[in-house]
Order: C-alpha cells, then structure tokens, then sequence
C-alpha cells in the first residue's frame, strides 16, 4: 500500500488506478521534486503510521489523511478531494480534458467533464479570452 521512492523514475512516478487498475506513469511536480529531494527519505515508504510501518488499506491511510485535514482545521476534506481539486485547477488553466485525464487518470471525458465542471467560470472565460486574443483572425 502507498507510494515508495521505487516508485519513482525519471523524474516520474509510477501508480496504479484502484478502480481500473491501470498503469501510469505521472510527471513530479517541481515543487514536490524540491520536498522529496530535502527529506530524508529512507524508508520503504514516503508516509508511515505512528510505528513507523507502512499502511495497510487504502481505508486506514485515507482516514490517517481526513484526522490530518481536521488536526488543520480542514474539516471535510479528504484524499479524494486533491484529486478533485487538482482536476479543478487544471481546468482554470486551461488544460484540455486529455490533458486532465492524463494526470488524474480518467478513461472517460464524461467523467473528468464532472470532476472539472465547477471549476471557476470567470477565471477560464479570462484564460479563454487571452488565447483568442493572441489568434490572428485577419488571415
């Protein structure tokens, strides 16, 4: 269960779709580059329980991660919410639904369509503007 520093290579990481089981190979953020590279990772895992040992189930790390959100004052959140929210933003970028897919690892458009659909109207139709302001219609 959980990530480990095997997982990663090439700069990547390696994961596996609980629900479809499929294979991926996603792109470290360079912010979370940074953070891995000052810890001192040198356990089997990047997150451990209390004894030190690596989680369990999905079930235990994900409540281990909503008491963390409460400890916070985050109270709601969950795992699933990143995911949810990293569609968001994605979305308030600009990226396609493809792109979404390829990093939250969607199969359908229809499904990425609803983790992205409450993304900030006003913040994409400002990105949407901006890209057709740099098109040249004059041609």
């Amino acid at each position: 269960m959980g990530l480990d520093p095997k997982d990663i290579e090439r700069g990547k990481v390696r994961v596996r779709q609980l629900k479809t089981g499929k294979h991926m190979m996603i792109p470290i953020h360079a912010e979370l580059a940074k953070t891995i590279a000052a810890s001192s990772i040198t356990d089997e895992v990047f997150v451990t329980t209390e004894r030190g040992a690596a989680y369990q189930s999905d079930a235990s790390f994900g409540n281990w991660f909503s008491n963390r959100c409460v400890d916070a004052g985050l109270k709601g959140f969950s795992m699933h919410g990143l995911r949810k929210a990293a569609s968001w933003r994605m979305a308030e970028m600009g990226l396609s639904i493809q792109l979404i897919k390829s990093i939250t690892g969607h199969t359908s458009d229809s499904e990425a369509s609803r983790y992205t659909r409450e993304a900030e109207q006003e913040a994409m139709a400002d990105r949407a503007m901006e890209i057709m302001s740099l098109a040249n219609f004059s041609k």
